[in-house]
């Protein structure tokens, strides 16, 4: 069983920074996959970022690559999703998502079964 819980989230200017946390509980953290996951009213939820706890493997979405970075503490059984160059289009809701299973896209949402209450992003001057 995998539970994850995320914080983070809040007002941004465009063109700063922001910096989201994603705590999972889990027995063994070495065999997760946590991604980071966005909806915008009215959208679809998109897969921004991924990261296999095993080998550090990350995946992005091509809308963030170079502006956002996946990292993990696996000593704090940690995932960070650190958000540079943030424009407007980042708005959404953001949620953390983890699975123990191997199988399906790192970035598709359907292959995940835990999930947390999500974290607001507002970007706006």
């Amino acid at each position: 069983q995998v539970q994850v819980a995320e914080s983070g989230g809040g007002s941004v200017q465009p063109g700063g920074s922001l910096k989201l946390s994603c705590v999972v509980s889990v027995d063994t953290y070495r065999n997760v996959r946590v991604a980071w996951f966005r909806q915008a009213p009215g959208k679809e939820r998109e897969g921004v970022a991924a990261i296999m706890a095993l080998n550090d493997i990350t995946v992005y979405a091509d809308s963030v690559k170079g502006r956002f970075t996946i990292s993990q503490d696996s000593a704090k059984k940690t995932v960070y999703l650190q958000m540079n160059s943030v424009n407007p289009e980042d708005t959404a809701m953001y949620y953390c998502a983890a699975r123990t299973t191997p199988d399906g896209s790192l970035l598709n949402p359907s292959a995940y079964n835990s999930w947390g209450q999500g974290t607001q992003v507002t970007v706006s001057s």
